[in-house]
């Protein structure tokens, strides 16, 4: 089993940034695509972006490119997004997935999940 835990959310103006973070335990990352996935109340969730463990490629939604940036640095199990130009209509929980899939963007492909943490994003 691999343990998630996400940090970094919180309340932020439209336009502004934030940084998420999400620390994985008991298993190294170096052999998962690892992602970022956010869900609304009342929405379902969606993928907001995935890095490979397969030469870092990187995806993401349509609606975030050019504006959240995925990376990740797996001497400390830690995958990272950073969030810029964020809108009121991203408020949502933020979740970290990690799996063994070289590319995956659908929940199913996912074999590991983190609790979540809220982002809330004022007008």
């Amino acid at each position: 089993q691999m343990q998630l835990v996400e940090s970094g959310g919180g309340l932020v103006q439209a336009g502004g940034s934030l940084s998420l973070s999400c620390v994985a335990s008991s298993r190294n990352i170096s052999g998962y695509t690892m992602a970022w996935f956010r869900q609304a109340p009342g929405k379902e969730r969606e993928f907001v972006g995935g890095i490979s463990w397969v030469g870092r490629s990187t995806a993401y939604g349509d609606s975030v490119k050019g504006r959240f940036t995925i990376s990740r640095d797996d001497t400390k199990n830690t995958v990272y997004l950073q969030m810029n130009f964020l809108k009121p209509e991203e408020t949502a929980i933020y979740y970290c997935a990690a799996s063994t899939k070289a590319i995956a963007r659908q929940k199913y492909e996912y074999n590991y999940w983190g609790q979540g943490t809220q982002v809330t994003v004022s007008s």
